[in-house]
């Protein structure tokens, strides 16, 4: 398996060391994968994933600000084992027109200049917002070429096909916890008391113009 890492960054407002969006509401998830330099990759290789970050999906950082951590020192265990999430990246992103998409496209993603999808749906969402089209380009598809494969069957490793690449996010503050108090009177009323963790897999898949470029979706 791959090394990988998993990174999203949230806007300004929302202090989240992992998660990251801005005002055309964006998450990015950035993998670095350590080449196989006995098959012919260079040092490590790198991926963008830029969906649409939706409300609710991570607690709002004037929230966390409020709330301090016992022990933040401590290795801790999501709480809540959330499903895995099959996303079709069918879409690329041009790294130099990014930033009109997010202005953390351009650290992020710097690595993974000419590997940065994102899916039509997501996009459609933010031209509604007024973002400019340009920066998209839509990718080939089993329709457009009908021998494209998934990269696990594909025996040449020089042609186009359908990679398949997978992380988790281990843990992530995903809701807010409350509390119950009672009043001299005897009247109930709830505060927010805590964190709710929570984990996630990710399986994107995406067109690559040849299999070597990804060598891990193989079968064994």
């Amino acid at each position: 398996m791959p090394r990988n890492t998993a990174q999203c960054l949230r806007c300004k407002r929302d202090r989240c060391g992992w998660a990251c969006c801005g005002a055309q509401e964006v998450k990015i998830f950035r993998a670095l994968i350590l080449g196989e330099l006995e098959r012919g990759q260079s040092q490590f290789q790198a991926l963008c994933f830029v969906t649409r970050l939706h409300r609710n999906e991570i607690i709002p950082s004037e929230s966390m600000a409020k709330l301090r951590q016992k022990n933040p020192r401590t290795v801790r265990q999501a709480e809540e084992v959330r499903g895995l999430e099959h996303l079709s990246m069918d879409v690329a992103v041009n790294f130099s027109k990014g930033a009109q998409l997010s202005s953390h496209i351009h650290n992020v993603c710097a690595e993974a200049k000419e590997a940065i999808y994102t899916r039509e749906d997501d996009v459609k969402f933010w031209l509604e917002k007024g973002v400019d089209g340009s920066m998209f380009e839509v990718l080939p598809q089993t329709s457009d070429l009908p021998d494209l494969q998934r990269c696990r069957l594909c025996a040449d490793r020089w042609k186009p096909c359908i990679c398949s690449y997978s992380l988790s996010i281990e843990w992530y503050p995903c809701m807010l916890k409350y509390c119950k108090s009672r009043d001299a009177a005897g009247k109930v009323s709830s505060y927010k008391c805590g964190i709710r963790s929570c984990q996630k897999g990710y399986t994107f898949d995406y067109y690559v113009p040849q299999k070597q470029l990804c060598l891990w979706d193989e079968e064994t």
